[in-house]
């Protein structure tokens, strides 16, 4: 075993004592950060070229700031995102339901798709069906500056000229496309007012912004979503929105047939939790 390896053992019992879920992946992702390598060529590390502010890092994850920050980068499906103070750190639940999106838009039969993202934030989602859906046309919407700005950066590194980014509020964003878009996405904030996230890296570190929604019920973004995807859908288009894992039957219920709403279905994420609700414009 290397002295690095030996280091790594260390730090990975430091941080499972203080409750970081997966202690030996993030003590190897720190590893590799500070050493310039990948984890998986963490063993080409001489003990001479051992960095002590691999303890820096630790200490800073010990104290449950996210792994992200610390190393400034968020992976998310197939593409390495720049995220830090200020925007939401993508989850994995939330690639759930990017995927669902990918595959609604591969499966229909329109050349040049186009989609729009409401509150990008970091531009995961986005991004994500602009690198897997051929051809697809994408629109990120973000109106905190901060965030606009990581996604900004974001889409710069992996946007491939078919992801525009507008500073627009979701409530009333892009006039232009009304009637036109074929997909509308987005993971808005919902979190109500008062509740406690359980995560100190949610809690201390997500900006506020991103977490809490307005309205007793923290729904309020979420109606705003249903009636933007509403006015910017064409008919049989398709909207997906993010919610909490107790929120899926009155979220469900926010996309009613009177409203010109059809297909209306609760899907879980991975780990079997209500995660999202999907829905299609009526046709007639």
């Amino acid at each position: 075993m290397t002295f690095l390896f030996d280091e790594i053992a260390h730090a990975t019992a430091r941080l499972a004592e203080a409750g970081v879920p997966s202690p030996r992946t993030d003590a190897e992702e720190i590893a590799a950060f500070v050493h310039g390598v990948s984890r998986g060529t963490l063993h080409t590390v001489k003990d001479a070229d051992f960095d002590a502010l691999f303890w820096e890092g630790i200490a800073r994850r010990e104290a449950r700031e996210p792994l992200q920050h610390i190393t400034g980068r968020a992976y998310f499906r197939y593409l390495s995102l720049e995220v830090g103070p200020g925007v939401f750190v993508p989850r994995p639940e939330t690639e759930v339901v990017a995927g669902w999106a990918i595959d609604r838009l591969r499966e229909m039969d329109v050349t040049s798709p186009v989609v729009v993202d409401l509150g990008t934030g970091s531009g995961a989602i986005a991004l994500s069906i602009a690198q897997e859906v051929a051809l697809a046309q994408v629109h990120a919407v973000e109106i905190d500056p901060v965030a606009y700005g990581w996604a900004k950066r974001n889409i710069l590194e992996h946007g491939q000229g078919r992801t525009s980014l507008h500073p627009e509020d979701l409530a009333d964003c892009l006039p232009e496309l009304n009637g036109r878009v074929d997909l509308v996405i987005s993971n808005p904030p919902y979190i109500p007012p008062g509740a406690i996230p359980r995560d100190p890296e949610v809690r201390d570190y997500d900006p506020s912004r991103a977490l809490y929604g307005s309205g007793d019920d923290g729904l309020d973004e979420v109606r705003a979503v249903e009636r933007t995807a509403r006015r910017l859908l064409r008919p049989g288009g398709f909207v997906a929105v993010e919610h909490a894992d107790e929120q899926g039957n009155s979220v469900y219920w926010l996309f009613p047939e009177e409203k010109g709403w059809r297909d209306v279905r609760l899907r879980q994420d991975l780990t079997g939790r209500d995660r999202f609700v999907t829905a299609r414009l009526n046709q007639d």
